[in-house]
């Protein structure tokens, strides 16, 4: 399994609305297009003193599902005009990891 870890960034106060973007038009996008080998995304958020950052972490099976998607030039980020107009500044490229060893705790 592969994560690809993409970060942004925007002001306190458009990070609600870069939120909704995300959730309301990215990730259905995203969804939509029912990628073979895509297994999920997860969205954190960290507040900052002046700025709001944002981490996506999507999960693949393989590295070559990644490649199917984005080609190439696999490790370059995508991101909608909708969005550029609420982030502050944003990850040119995303990182990809390796998952070695997932241990889980249920309460």
């Amino acid at each position: 399994m592969i994560k690809r870890v993409w970060h942004g960034w925007t002001t306190p106060e458009n990070a609600d609305a870069y939120f909704r973007i995300l959730t309301n038009e990215v990730i259905p996008g995203i969804e939509a297009k029912k990628m073979e080998g895509f297994r999920g995304i997860e969205v954190l958020r960290r507040e900052l003193k002046i700025e709001t950052e944002f981490c996506t972490v999507m999960t693949f099976e393989t590295l070559d599902n990644i490649i199917a998607l984005h080609g190439e030039d696999y490790e370059r980020s995508y991101v909608p005009d909708a969005a550029q107009k609420v982030l502050s500044r944003w990850d040119q490229t995303a990182q990809h990891f390796e998952i070695l060893e997932v241990r889980r705790y249920d309460a």
